[in-house]
């Protein structure tokens, strides 16, 4: 018998190459007459926003295709997007595209159905109203938005990512085509996989991890860490592409359901202020979180350490297993390029103070193994200056 109630949040999921090509048959039967496609030029550029188009075409469903999302989607982005929702006399949902396509998506169908403003639902289980049915269709393996609660948005007011989380923002159905992260750069192809591998890394050590997300996350760190250098290597694979969306998906489901850590809350608060790159921020900051962190889980950090490939004996203790934890990460970040300073990005430390006490007050920092104080999280920035 468990010792805890635990839940545990999913969307219809179909899985496998050539699946987005059944997007109009899966909003035809979400009763879809008039779809709004949220999608970026990046991702227009690539051709499958227009796959996907077809898709809904063939099966009679009208399209108005809506690409003013920037790489951090913007509150005004969400509102503007909600407009056209309404003025089209849309009645549902499809977004193509990384995790922002995917996050503006969420919020337009929040303030479609409410006709509340996106910053309205801030925080935790805020929403109280059903939004339009909603589709995705993953380009990226990184965001995990397709099998996720959360929408990240930014406040263009106060420069802050704010975060809503609520089951309400589980899509309705996510089409998870391995073939669509074929066109990802390199760099972006390093970069969502680093933010799979932190998703993963943040719900094992979760302080509400569970049994089904600690099974899904631990698997996921495997995946990553086997696959990424060969799909940034050979961006055709379709195998090391297959197993990095399956890494990136089962973090997704991981960590909607166990929630994140000091590592996302700070690279909001960093995205917010900054306007800096969501997934190179997380791979900045995950060594350094891990080392402040590891006292309060050491056991979990070898188990990530082990799972990333690293030798690291089953009764080492101490301030060892620190060590070989940290040089395990800091190591694989070396081998994949991503060894820039937040100083090389245009953080001072006249930024510490408020990046410090934005991260303070996200929602993520909530569920991190260990409480930190504001002076904590400015340490930990400045060593990864």
């Amino acid at each position: 018998m468990p010792t805890r109630e635990w839940k545990f949040v999913v969307p219809e999921i179909v899985f496998g190459p050539g699946c987005s090509d059944r997007a109009g048959r899966f909003a035809g039967n979400l009763g879809m007459e008039r779809a709004l496609v949220v999608s970026d030029p990046g991702v227009i550029a690539a051709g499958w926003t227009r796959l996907v188009l077809e898709s809904l075409s063939r099966t009679g469903i009208e399209t108005v295709l809506f690409d003013r999302v920037s790489p951090n989607p913007r509150d005004v982005e969400v509102m503007l997007g909600a407009d056209v929702f309404r003025e089209k006399g849309c009645d549902g949902i499809v977004a193509v595209g990384g995790g922002s396509p995917m996050d503006c998506a969420k919020g337009i169908g929040l303030v479609a159905g409410t006709g509340r403003h996106v910053l309205a639902f801030e925080g935790v289980d805020k929403v109280d109203a059903p939004s339009p049915p909603l589709v995705c269709v993953p380009t990226t393996s990184g965001s995990s938005a397709d099998v996720s609660q959360f929408a990240i948005i930014l406040d263009t007011v106060r420069e802050v990512k704010i975060a809503i989380v609520s089951k309400a923002l589980v899509p309705d159905v996510a089409l998870v085509d391995p073939v669509l992260t074929t066109t990802m750069s390199p760099s972006l192809t390093v970069n969502t996989g680093l933010d799979a591998l932190t998703h993963a890394m943040e719900a094992y050590v979760s302080s509400v991890h569970q049994p089904l997300t600690d099974h899904l996350a631990i698997e996921a760190v495997r995946l990553v860490a086997a696959n990424l250098e060969k799909a940034r290597d050979h961006p055709n694979d379709p195998l090391a592409r297959e197993n990095m969306m399956l890494g990136s998906m089962y973090a997704g489901l991981a960590f909607s359901n166990a929630i994140l850590g000091a590592v996302h809350a700070m690279a909001h608060a960093l995205g917010g202020l900054l306007d800096l790159p969501h997934g190179l921020c997380n791979a900045i900051l995950m060594d350094h979180v891990a080392a402040a962190n590891y006292p309060a889980a050491p056991k979990r950090y070898q188990a990530i350490g082990r799972a990333m490939g690293a030798a690291i004996p089953e009764d080492v203790g101490g301030s060892l297993g620190r060590e070989l934890v940290v040089a395990a990460m800091t190591a694989f970040k070396k081998r994949l390029g991503a060894v820039v300073s937040l100083g090389e990005l245009g953080v001072t430390r006249a930024h510490l103070a408020d990046l410090a006490r934005a991260a303070a007050a996200d929602p993520c920092l909530a569920t991190n193994p260990r409480p930190l104080a504001v002076e904590d999280i400015t340490a930990i920035y400045e060593q990864a200056l």
